[in-house]
């Protein structure tokens, strides 16, 4: 099992940016997948974007074009850039791992974009 803290989270001015970082407890390239996910008030957790551990990404639409995902290998972390922030993108950001089919949820960082 893997464990993962995610931080960087943050009050943001619409079209701005912020990033993500999610340390985990082990080497990040023998994680099978990393993924994003982001909760808003009164919705659904949703996958925002997740990187495999041959490097393969992928991204939710609402997010293409503006996100970046990636790995830090020195650090055990993998970011999530977030560029040109809209008030949509607000909610709670969970890091979440998934090891040898175990799954490992972060406690979330808030992010907040006003317009």
């Amino acid at each position: 099992q893997v464990d993962v803290v995610e931080s960087g989270g943050g009050l943001v001015q619409a079209g701005g940016s912020l990033r993500l970082s999610c340390v985990a407890s082990k080497d990040i390239f023998s994680i099978d997948t990393m993924n994003w996910y982001r909760q808003a008030p009164g919705k659904q957790r949703e996958l925002v974007a997740f990187i495999t551990s041959g490097g393969t990404t992928n991204y939710a639409d609402s997010v293409k074009g503006r996100f970046t995902i990636s790995r830090d290998g020195a650090k055990n972390a993998v970011h999530l850039q977030m560029n040109n922030l809209k008030p949509e993108d607000s909610g709670d950001y969970y890091c979440y791992a998934i090891a040898k089919a175990f799954g490992s949820w972060g406690q979330g960082t808030r992010v907040t974009v006003f317009s």
